[in-house]
C-alpha cells in the first residue's frame, strides 16, 4: 500500500470531514484563533496563502472572516474539494496545486501571511525538505510577512509514543462515521507510519478503509532550526491554551 503523501490526501478528500465531530465548528472555531494570532503580530495582513489547504479547514474560515485568501495543496483532489466547499459557500478564493516545495510558481504575487497548520511540516521526512520547503515560502512572503504553522506536539507525544490515536469515538453529528489512526513508530529513527481508518455504516454493514502515510516526529527545536536556517526571524511558539487552537503554533517573520 503508498505511502505517498499526494495519495494519502486524494485517497482522503471525500472523507476529510469525517476526522471532525463537526467541521463546520471546527472551521469557525479555527478561523477564530488564526485571525486572533494573525492580528497581533501584523495587524495589517489582508492577503493570506494557506500552502497546504487540504479541503479548505482554515483558509475557508478566514475567507469567511474578510481575508483574501489564496490556497494550495499537493492533492489535486483536496484541492477541488476545497475549491468546490468555497463555492458552496459564496466565498471568492482562488487554489492552485503545488508543492509546498514549489511555491514561487503556484501565483504571481506576494502574501502578508502563509500558513500551513494541521501538521502538514512533518509529512517532510528529511532536513533538506523541510528547508527547500520553508525557503519556498519566505519567497512568497512580502518584506516582514508573517508565517504561521501548526504541528502536533511531538516533543509531548515521543516520551509517550501512542500507538492508537481516536479521532472521533462517538462518530460525526451527521453520518455514522468514526475515525482513529494507529501508528507505527520506526525503530532507530523519529519517524512513524500513520495508519488512518474510517468506518462507516452503509445499511446494516460496516465499511473500513484503511490510507497510509509517514510522518517525522519533529520537535520543536528542530522546526526552529529549521526556520532559521531558511532565513525567518521573530521565531515564537504559541502553546494551545495561550492561542486557543488545537495545536501548537509557531510564527515567525520573513
Amino acid at each position: 500500500m503508498s505511502e505517498s503523501v499526494k495519495s494519502f490526501y486524494d485517497d482522503l478528500a471525500a472523507d476529510y470531514h469525517s476526522i471532525y465531530a463537526d467541521w463546520e465548528s471546527a472551521i469557525k472555531r479555527q478561523a477564530s484563533a488564526l485571525d486572533r494570532l494573525i492580528r497581533g503580530a501584523a495587524a495589517h495582513a489582508s492577503v493570506v496563502l494557506d500552502c497546504s489547504c487540504g479541503i479548505g479547514t482554515q483558509a475557508i474560515g478566514l475567507a469567511q472572516r474578510g481575508y483574501e485568501v489564496f490556497a494550495s495543496d499537493l492533492s489535486p483532489k483536496a484541492v477541488a474539494r476545497a475549491e468546490s466547499e468555497a463555492a458552496k459557500r459564496a466565498l471568492n478564493m482562488r487554489f492552485a496545486v503545488a508543492d509546498v516545495r514549489e511555491l514561487e510558481g503556484a501565483f504571481d504575487q506576494p502574501f502578508d501571511v502563509v500558513i500551513s497548520c494541521d501538521n502538514t511540516l512533518p509529512h517532510l521526512l528529511t532536513d533538506e525538505d523541510l528547508t527547500l520547503a520553508l525557503r519556498n515560502i519566505r519567497r512568497v512572503l512580502t518584506a516582514k510577512g508573517l508565517f504561521v504553522a501548526s504541528i502536533r506536539d511531538y516533543d509531548r507525544l515521543l516520551a509517550e509514543k501512542p500507538s492508537i490515536v481516536p479521532l472521533n469515538p462517538g462518530g460525526t453529528h451527521e453520518e455514522e462515521v468514526i475515525v482513529f489512526q494507529i501508528w507505527d513508530w520506526s525503530q532507530g529513527s523519529d519517524t512513524y507510519l500513520l495508519r488512518l481508518f474510517i468506518m462507516s455504516q452503509a445499511a446494516s454493514e460496516w465499511r473500513v478503509q484503511e490510507i497510509r502515510t509517514r510522518y517525522r516526529a519533529l520537535r520543536r527545536s528542530e522546526l526552529t532550526a529549521a526556520l532559521e536556517a531558511a532565513g525567518f526571524a521573530e521565531i515564537a511558539w504559541h502553546k494551545p491554551e495561550q492561542s486557543g487552537y488545537f495545536q501548537p503554533i509557531v510564527t515567525a517573520r520573513a
